[in-house]
């Protein structure tokens, strides 16, 4: 079972929402698509599930292409951040509805809703209707119908966002193991870098209409091809900051200096960018050999167990996310410190070039 997306592009009145894209799913898989609003994640799984015709390319499931075939025709189920049941319907009646429409016994859908609202956590509820629960249980009988579908290729658009945080955790641990053992192919929507290494499987990185990487979501994270991939895959963003090369030294200003990163030797002299992520910064030296950096704090954000700090440095606004909660005063002068194990290097195209060895594995 597999589903290719062979050269498929979406345009809407001249506008293009999704780029020529080429993606190949497999049988049991969890994929993760990653971006910020707007970069065009809804808009490709509307072209997965045939709600929309792309203006380029094909879509093949199984060997067939099945480009022109209406989405009643497909075995798929979606699931929307806002949660869609059937208002008139009981709780019960809601999950039973994809298996009553294929032809299932009485039995087998009694066994299947009652199995899947345990899952839920909706056993309380199945002769409720849905306006007569919560957000949460509205968005999870919304979750259980898809579940039972037995779909081959299902789609869940952000579909935890409405969730507690409790439920979330626990859905997102079991939601990829009930999948696999389906053999769905399964594509989960989400803004959130951190969902995404949770979820683990492949993760597609989107940004304005482009997948700019696709592959095993701990590679794309650790390895990503280029700046554009790094700062969809950061939250907060992944700070950057021009260098030069010269010889063997890569200078960052403010007097700093190392030795040019694995990778990095045989570059021709000439300016970089270097990123790094927003826990790599430091209020304090931990370890030798690191830079430090003259900066002006902004804006403090605290967490509870982390502070959000964000910084200029020259034209630069980085962020960086600390342990603790920090007593800082807005618009002091605040010296960070950063490990040069943790530096990618980009090109001037924005593609990686080089990477330090401990920042392929963070």
């Amino acid at each position: 079972m597999t589903l290719i997306l062979d050269g498929v592009s979406k345009t809407v009145g001249g506008a293009t929402h999704i780029y020529p894209t080429d993606i190949e799913l497999q049988k049991g898989t969890m994929n993760v698509l990653l971006g910020p609003t707007l970069s065009g994640k809804t808009s490709l799984m509307r072209l997965m599930a045939g709600l929309d015709v792309p203006a380029t390319g094909r879509v093949i499931w199984n060997g067939e292409d099945v480009t022109g075939m209406r989405v009643q025709d497909r075995k798929v189920a979606m699931v929307y951040q806002q949660f869609i049941n059937y208002p008139s319907m009981t709780v019960y009646d809601n999950i039973a509805s994809p298996m009553r429409l294929l032809g299932q016994t009485r039995a087998e859908i009694d066994a299947r809703v009652r199995e899947t609202a345990e899952l839920m956590k909706l056993t309380p509820m199945l002769d409720r209707k849905p306006l007569e629960l919560s957000g949460g249980q509205q968005q999870r009988c919304a979750l259980a119908r898809a579940l039972v579908k037995n779909a081959g290729l299902v789609l869940l658009d952000e579909p935890l966002a409405n969730l507690d945080y409790k439920l979330r955790e626990e859905l997102r641990a079991e939601i990829p193991k009930i999948f696999e053992e389906s053999g769905s192919i399964f594509v989960y929507a989400t803004t959130e870098p951190e969902e995404a290494l949770l979820l683990g499987g492949n993760t597609a990185a989107l940004w304005e209409g482009r997948v700019t990487q696709f592959g095993p979501t701990p590679s794309v994270y650790r390895r990503p091809v280029n700046a554009t991939t790094a700062r969809v895959f950061s939250d907060p963003p992944m700070n950057f900051l021009q260098i030069r090369k010269k010889g063997g030294v890569l200078s960052f200003g403010d007097g700093q200096s190392m030795p040019a990163i694995a990778g990095a030797e045989g570059l021709p002299d000439g300016v970089y960018t270097a990123g790094f992520r927003p826990n790599h910064l430091e209020l304090a030296p931990h370890v030798p050999g690191v830079m430090s950096f003259k900066t002006k704090l902004t804006v403090t954000e605290i967490t509870g167990s982390e502070t959000f700090v964000h910084l200029d440095h020259h034209s630069d606004r980085w962020v960086g996310l600390v342990h603790g909660i920090q007593s800082l005063t807005p618009g002091q002068d605040l010296e960070v410190y950063l490990d040069p194990a943790h530096v990618y290097l980009f090109g001037q195209d924005g593609d990686l070039v080089a990477a330090a060895s401990y920042a392929e594995a963070a």
